[in-house]
């Protein structure tokens, strides 16, 4: 079917087209003045995104839709809406209690079932740039309309308060118990430090481990003085012992063997001088040497005598040294034990702090938390209440009617082309073309009469019935 054949059938069945469009247009114009009058009310609230000053929570300069979307569920759940019901006391209505009795046969909450017919007139709008949410009801008493609104409002601000301040009352309970816990180990620990450090004999500004630490360090630089002056008293001993007393420091400063040494050497020059004038056995001979032997025992006698007290140093240093090397050890041993006592205190003092820690966080937990269920503000704010409507919000005659006008002409469309497959006939040379096959070699233009009417062949084809080729004939 072509646009040409689509204008010729809506000509061909205007009359009944028009028809069910007029019928549509008077139904719905009678619906709409007919239908009683509702109003609906509109209040508007902002959702506030400053800093909350018990949290300090801030949720950014434009909600997130999930957020904004969370409000809107909550202002249309049916504890909002309960809430309403009981704030306004409607089941001490005797009329409400008798539509209840009707609706419900007294089965059930009457707050609940007024809770749901509240949620069915009740419409909800979050603003889509902005932090603003209206809420609106309708209900045939523009003043039961406003005040249904305003009953929303309130009830989701006071909704919103429950929501944060009741997990606020149960996490305050545990926080309590936890502070209560956290305390007990902070002097359960405060008392493990005290008996060790009065059981070690320490108080609170030790500083004994730094003055042990460098008596330590004293007795290790006396320890290797020690040991450097016993090994040079343990050689001079070698030295003495191996028969070279006389090259020891004693012996060479010791004016008694230096003049024996001095008187040696010059009885042994007149001793070497007689010898060699008078002969070995010339009595002067004899007495210089025994003169000689003399003074050598002398000396032998004095050197022994002078390095002596080698011998002597060595073993008080050798004795010293191993002195010194006890006290290093005992005081290595002190210092081990006091850095061990100190280790075992900063565990306890370590423990003390985190539980000191541990005891402060919860506290400020349970001190915010407990702030938080004595609030009693929320973070919405009403931006304008609902008033009394003064216009109706429905029947919307001038909407109903251009549906009514688009709907008709979509069924009076549709109902011309129903009935055209029903009942086919020829509108152009085109359904003459489908229906008898044959190509069309002219079109003849209808005749008309002088009274102005077409002739019979002209009404047989204005008719639009196709006739046979024997009834044309005889036509």
């Amino acid at each position: 079917m072509n646009f040409s054949q689509f204008v010729a059938i809506l000509q061909a069945r205007w009359k009944l087209s028009a028809a069910l469009l007029g019928l549509v247009l008077l139904a719905t114009a009678a619906f709409s003045l007919l239908s009683p009058k509702r109003y609906t009310a509109t209040a508007s609230v902002v959702v506030d995104v400053k800093p909350d000053p018990i949290t300090g929570l801030v949720l950014g300069p434009v909600l997130n839709p999930s957020i904004m979307a969370t409000q809107v569920d909550i202002i249309q759940s049916s504890r909002v809406a309960t809430r309403v019901a009981r704030n306004l006391k409607l089941n001490n209505n005797p009329l409400v209690r008798e539509q209840w009795q009707e609706a419900t046969g007294g089965a059930g909450d009457i707050n609940d079932w007024l809770a749901r017919n509240f949620l069915t007139q009740l419409e909800v709008r979050p603003s889509r740039e902005s932090n603003v949410i209206s809420i609106g009801f309708q209900a045939p008493d523009p003043a039961f309309a406003a005040a249904l609104a305003n009953a929303f409002v309130q009830a989701y601000i006071d909704t919103a308060v429950e929501l944060r301040v009741d997990p606020a009352k149960q996490y305050s309970g545990f926080f309590d118990q936890r502070a209560k816990d956290a305390r007990d180990a902070l002097e359960a620990a405060s008392a493990r430090l005290s008996v060790f450090q009065r059981d070690n004999g320490i108080v609170g500004s030790d500083e004994r481990l730094d003055v042990e630490t460098a008596r330590l360090n004293d007795l290790s630089s006396q320890l290797v003085m020690m040991q450097a002056i016993s090994s040079e008293s343990r050689s001079r001993e070698a030295q003495a012992a191996a028969g070279k007393g006389d090259r020891l420091s004693e012996a060479m400063v010791n004016p008694v063997v230096t003049n024996l040494k001095f008187e040696l050497n010059r009885a042994e020059a007149q001793l070497q001088e007689l010898n060699t004038r008078l002969g070995d056995k010339h009595p002067q001979v004899e007495q210089a040497k025994a003169s000689v032997a003399e003074l050598r025992s002398r000396l032998n006698t004095e050197l022994q005598r002078s390095t002596s007290s080698v011998g002597v140093t060595a073993s008080i240093n050798a004795s010293r040294e191993a002195q010194t090397r006890s006290q290093l050890e005992a005081q290595r041993a002190k210092v081990l034990k006091l850095k061990e006592q100190r280790d075992a205190m900063a565990v306890l003092q370590r423990d003390v702090e985190n539980a000191q820690r541990s005891y402060d966080t919860i506290v400020g937990r349970l001190n915010q938390t407990q702030l938080e269920s004595q609030t009693q503000q929320s973070n919405i704010n009403v931006l304008s209440p609902a008033t009394v409507p003064l216009k109706p919000s429905s029947p919307k005659v001038l909407l109903n009617m251009a549906l009514a006008a688009f709907v008709g002409t979509l069924l009076a469309v549709g109902l011309a082309l129903v009935r055209e497959l029903l009942d086919r006939r020829v509108r152009s040379t085109t359904d003459l073309i489908d229906t008898l096959g044959v190509p069309v070699l002219g079109v003849v233009p209808k005749p008309i009469l002088a009274r102005g009417k077409p002739s019979l062949m002209a009404q047989r084809v204005i008719s639009g019935r196709l006739a046979s080729p024997t009834r044309s004939a005889k036509a």
